[in-house]
C-alpha cells in the first residue's frame, strides 16, 4: 500500500491485493489504513474484483462496512467518517511486482491526474 503526502490527485493511494480473497487481504489493509487515517466506516469494491462478498468485515473489534457498488475494478472507495472519501488506485493480484511499483508510484504522485485505466495502460498492466 502507498498513501500520497497531499490529496491533490485523482488517487489518494494505491493497493495491490495478493489475491482475490477478501477476507485474506483486507484486515491488513484496514489495519494499515487505521493506523494512518483513523477508523474506517466502510469501504467500496467492484464485486466483479473479489470471490467472496460479504456486508462487512471486522477487525480488531471495529466493522468497517463493504459497499459492493459500480466502482470500477481497479478503484476502490474508503470512507472515513460520514463523508470524507479516499479514492485508491487498486491492482489486479496477477500483477508483475516492477509493474506494480511502478504504478502504485504514478498513482501517488501530488497532483497526479491520470485515471487507473491510464495508469494501468502505462505501466503496462492489464486488468483480469
Amino acid at each position: 500500500m502507498e498513501t500520497t503526502p497531499r490529496r491533490d490527485g485523482t488517487f489518494d493511494g494505491a493497493w495491490w491485493p495478493r489475491s482475490r480473497d477478501l477476507e485474506g487481504q483486507l484486515p491488513d489493509l484496514i489495519r494499515a489504513l487505521t493506523e494512518r487515517l483513523g477508523p474506517l466506516a466502510r469501504i467500496g469494491l467492484d464485486a466483479s474484483a473479489w470471490d467472496v462478498h460479504t456486508r462487512h468485515v471486522i477487525v480488531d473489534g471495529h466493522m468497517v462496512r463493504i459497499d459492493w457498488s459500480a466502482v470500477d475494478d481497479n478503484t476502490m472507495l474508503i470512507t472515513r467518517g460520514r463523508q470524507d472519501i479516499f479514492s485508491f488506485l487498486m491492482l489486479p493480484p496477477q500483477t508483475d511486482a516492477t509493474a506494480a511499483r511502478a504504478a502504485m508510484a504514478m498513482a501517488v504522485q501530488d497532483g497526479n491526474g491520470a485515471s487507473a485505466a491510464e495508469i494501468l495502460a502505462v505501466t503496462g498492466i492489464t486488468s483480469a
